[in-house]
């Protein structure tokens, strides 16, 4: 077992993907063995023939659109209009904007490229330290992995074998209890610095704010509702979400022109492809893993520590955590779901409060170098150096650690919508 890992970290740190480490390892592991290589692409294959897939690249073909159409100012304009108000509102913006911009594009990055060039500029012209800027810009995006419609959800749900519109409801109250916390401790900033309010609150403001913002509010309203409504799967409403952007897009903001859609088209397609083929190589070293009995010995050994299930899932999610600081978000999970689930299902964990969890480990590993693949975002967009960003990030990144150890330990803060909304 411990040969495994080993020798995955060790590829891995050749500078190979994660994808081709996984494939390797696995090619390394098999010959050792008298099954075939054969084996291999046919569990690839086998292991991507899930329908649920279909919606990865409909909704980042969906951020793509918005991102092009102007919404992302539309959107800060009306968080801006409700909490700009109060003591470090523009913070606050920050953090409003990115929820709302979670339920359309589900992609942390996405979300630090489309407001970080927005609203950090204007932070820092109101009186806010440009670093500051970028670490409210970077932790709050990270909303994205645990807001629906997630694409971390759409992995984990195909790699798990559980509903993804149970997963996508599950992260709701989640994601919101993060950005309150979120914007309590930018307030708690803003007292301390004495950081201004953008004016009083106007009404008639929130009213022209809501009027430019009504088309992109009304995806998450195609999103969610469709499904909760039953009249879409997830998948059929990643379609719909790409018809409305592409449609608010051509004629509503009319910033998109039928000349761009091919290079949005392939940029949307290069980004599905890299996660895919994480995703295909996962299936075959799971494959191994599960057939060589490795997570079975992982169980073993951590039950060895103690059996007590609260401790075992505070050992596991410090486990995630490590593994979050060296691999990106997709990565990360894709690999622990084979070894981790058959654990913590044994313990009496709910897969769809375990998918939750893993969804805010990830949000960790975003915002913790050196991969921290938000942050360094947010230090490009910026132009600010790690280090700066990491004098404020830290605050950010402790929230996002309480809100792990609440949601871990209350499974209903994630299970109780699901219940409700879902039978």
């Amino acid at each position: 077992m411990a040969g495994v890992f080993l020798g995955l970290v060790g590829v891995i740190l050749t500078g190979l993907p994660v994808a081709v480490a996984m494939g390797v390892v696995t090619l390394i592991a098999l010959s050792t063995t008298s099954v075939p290589y054969a084996v291999i692409p046919l569990q690839m294959f086998s292991g991507m023939e899930n329908f649920v897939f279909i919606a990865m690249p409909l909704f980042m073909i969906a951020g793509e659109l918005m991102n092009r159409s102007g919404i992302a100012e539309d959107l800060i304009e009306l968080a801006s209009s409700i909490v700009g108000s109060i003591r470090g509102g523009l913070a606050m913006v920050n953090v409003g904007a990115s929820m709302l911009f979670a339920e359309i594009s589900g992609s942390a990055v996405a979300d630090v490229a489309a407001q970080g060039t927005i609203l950090i500029p204007q932070m820092e012209r109101r009186g806010y330290p440009r670093a500051f800027a970028a670490a409210i810009t970077s932790s709050s995006a990270s909303i994205a992995i645990i807001i629906p419609p997630s694409l971390a959800f759409i992995i984990y749900g195909a790699l798990a074998e559980v509903s993804v519109a149970k997963l996508f409801i599950a992260g709701v109250v989640p994601g919101l209890l993060l950005s309150a916390m979120l914007a309590a401790t930018c307030y708690a900033f803003a007292l301390r610095y004495d950081w201004p309010t953008e004016g009083a609150f106007q009404l008639a403001r929130v009213g022209r704010a809501f009027r430019r913002a009504f088309w992109g509010l009304t995806l998450p309203v195609i999103i969610l509702g469709g499904i909760l409504s039953g009249v879409f799967t997830p998948t059929e409403a990643a379609a719909m979400a790409v018809l409305a952007a592409l449609l608010i897009g051509l004629f509503i903001t009319r910033k998109i022109t039928l000349a761009q859609l091919p290079a949005l088209f392939l940029a949307a397609s290069v980004r599905t492809s890299l996660v895919m083929l994480m995703v295909a190589a996962s299936f075959a070293f799971g494959w191994y893993l599960t057939n060589a009995g490795i997570p079975q010995q992982i169980a073993g050994d951590v039950l060895g520590i103690s059996d007590n299930r609260y401790v075992v899932m505070f050992i596991i999610n410090m486990l995630l955590i490590a593994l979050g600081v060296i691999m990106h978000g997709s990565a990360a999970m894709v690999l622990t779901v084979p070894l981790t689930l058959p654990l913590v299902t044994q313990m009496g964990y709910d897969p769809i409060h375990f998918g939750v969890i893993l969804a805010l480990n990830g949000a960790i590993g975003q915002q913790t170098p050196p991969v921290a693949s938000v942050l360094l975002t947010a230090c490009s967009v910026s132009g600010c150096r790690v280090g700066e960003v990491m004098k404020y990030n830290w605050w950010f990144i402790l929230i996002m650690f309480v809100v792990l150890q609440i949601v871990t330990y209350m499974p209903s803060i994630s299970l109780f919508l699901p219940a409700v909304l879902i039978k």
